[in-house]
């Protein structure tokens, strides 16, 4: 007999926190919320593996705002009792929203801060100095307010989290982890939460937890195929982005895309592709400052935008490597000061919650299974559908087969199936995709990655001062809005119905005829009007017709 699940009631929660539990709409805990809460409420050290999407956030955010509540009965005090360690700055942002709704009736008792984002040290300063009790930050960026001595953890800190665990060492915060744990105080509680559990994560357990208390929770790293349905088709690089159009343009992908590259410029050279037809997407990368990347994900999660065209922490992975483009000194310095401007503590396949995503594409498919599992991961979270297709190039099938697998030892049902399309009835279309093509060229690439940066800046200050007084207007800065250094080609944006395939055209989205339809409808009076002026001056002579209202030939022939 399967043992009845936990109520959020049932689990010695304030009425300020499972009030505003309740208003996220949250009737039951998650698995790991069942069982990680009670054990951390305890004093317990834990070590938590649960699949992406599971609501681990909540799973250590909930008992560290309840027992800072707790110890607030005894101990007026204000200081800093929790440390949440994050590898990216978007993670950053995501923790502590999640950490003010929860403590949305209780905010004067418990406050959150974030230091993660790229203002100064000075800036954080006088935030720091009223002691928050919860701390969210990089290793790297709470290191330096400590060496700057804007915040004192050695005799307040009760509670260390570390989120994405993971991920935290391959961004390269191994030396500023090490060095954080000297100015901790000997004992705290731990908190290790990840999405799977590898050498770094072991090396973490030794280094932060004492007797822990592992949770291995579902046994597959991603949902399985019932909630996920994933794909994979073999096509070489034209035939990605032929592919691609199709399935934007006709909309036979439908709702919340995430389309994941390899590298920054194949980024730009994807979205300048689809503008040329039409097909608006945002841009997320690594040197976009970190409001704009923010206010990029907000946005898709309030249905803003359909498409976002994203890297993820592979393009971090060598930060040192010599970079792309090295004909020439002059361009090779330009690119170099490009890399320049990447940040390292970017990351978007990985712990940021986007909601409500029902696609992942893999235009290019990852490196590691990891990645893979952090991508997909994305789409299908909580009790949501979600489909993941990933496009195979013949240089990629090695990485096809690591990824099945480790998919196949982990869960029979999760490996990736053939995506049944005929590319033979697209051709018709190949010949626009090559037109196309031919406008973004590597100089365009370059000047739209230029452009964008240069944009994004401009709109993180404004994000940074203007927008925090002025709400409402933060809606009309929009991320997706064309580049346009590559040469648009108006016909393109429309898509002849005779190219359609026949076994498509029941299928497609028929809104885009009705749209051309009501076009042609809007167009036809101004038709009618050029007709009948050409009708009312034929035979007669151009210049004198023109000259009848105001000329004095024109009065003289009226007298006569």
């Amino acid at each position: 007999m399967a043992c009845e699940r936990l109520e959020f009631h049932e689990l010695g929660l304030d009425d300020r926190v499972l009030k505003a539990v309740a208003d996220l709409g949250w009737s039951q805990p998650t698995l790991i919320q069942e069982k990680a809460i009670p054990l951390a409420l305890e004093g317990k050290d834990l070590l938590a593996r649960a699949r992406t999407g599971s609501g681990k956030t909540a799973a250590y955010a909930v008992p560290v705002i309840q027992r800072i509540l707790d110890s607030k009965q005894s101990v007026r005090e204000q200081a800093v009792r929790a440390l949440v360690l994050v590898p990216t700055k978007e993670l950053g942002h995501q923790v502590q929203t999640m950490m003010r709704q929860l403590t949305a009736y209780c905010s004067r008792d418990v406050r959150v801060a974030d230091i993660s984002g790229k203002a100064d040290l000075s800036a954080q300063r006088p935030i720091l100095m009223e002691k928050p009790d919860v701390v969210v930050g990089t290793p790297s960026r709470v290191l330096a307010h400590i060496s700057a001595q804007n915040l004192d953890l050695h005799s307040s800190l009760e509670m260390l989290v570390v989120d994405e665990a993971d991920l935290l060492f391959s961004f390269g915060f191994e030396t500023d982890l090490k060095n954080l744990l000297c100015h901790l105080p000997k004992i705290y509680q731990s908190f290790l939460m990840s999405a799977t559990f590898t050498e770094d994560v072991q090396a973490l357990k030794e280094l932060l937890l004492h007797n822990p208390v592992i949770l291995k929770l579902q046994g597959s790293q991603l949902p399985d195929s019932t909630q996920l349905q994933q794909y994979s088709i073999k096509c070489e690089e034209e035939d990605k982005f032929l592919l691609i159009y199709t399935l934007l343009k006709l909309r036979l992908v439908q709702g919340k895309t995430l389309l994941f590259v390899g590298t920054m410029d194949r980024c730009y050279r994807l979205k300048l592709f689809l503008e040329q037809f039409g097909i608006p997407a945002c841009v997320l990368n690594s040197e976009l400052p970190v409001h704009s990347r923010c206010h990029i994900i907000t946005q898709f999660n309030q249905g803003f935008y359909d498409y976002i065209i994203a890297t993820d922490e592979q393009s971090l992975a060598d930060p040192t490597a010599a970079p792309q483009t090295t004909a020439g000194k002059g361009k090779k310095k330009k690119t170099i000061e490009i890399e320049k401007t990447k940040d390292k503590e970017y990351g978007v396949s990985r712990g940021v919650d986007f909601q409500h995503v029902a696609n992942v594409v893999n235009f290019d498919f990852p490196t590691t299974v990891e990645s893979y599992i952090h991508r997909v991961g994305r789409t299908a979270r909580a009790d949501n559908p979600g489909t993941a297709l990933s496009f195979i190039s013949h240089t990629e099938l090695s990485l096809l087969s690591e990824v099945e697998e480790a998919l196949t030892t982990d869960q029979a049902d999760s490996v990736l199936k053939p995506y049944q399309f005929k590319m033979e009835e697209i051709e018709g279309f190949r010949y626009r995709c090559r037109d196309a093509m031919r406008s973004v060229t590597k100089q365009a690439v370059r000047e739209a990655r230029l452009k964008e940066i240069k944009q994004e800046l401009l709109n993180s200050e404004k994000l940074k001062t203007y927008f925090e007084d002025n709400p409402r207007d933060l809606q009309l800065l929009r991320h997706d809005k064309d580049l346009h250094p590559a040469v648009i080609k108006p016909h393109l944006k429309n898509v002849p119905e005779y190219l359609i395939p026949d076994t498509l055209r029941g299928v497609i989205n028929p809104l885009s005829s009705r749209r051309r339809r009501g076009k042609k409808e809007k167009t036809k009076p101004e038709g009618v009007i050029k007709s009948s002026f050409k009708k009312s001056g034929y035979g007669k002579n151009p210049l004198k017709s023109f000259r009848y209202t105001g000329g004095r030939k024109g009065k003289g022939r009226d007298n006569r």
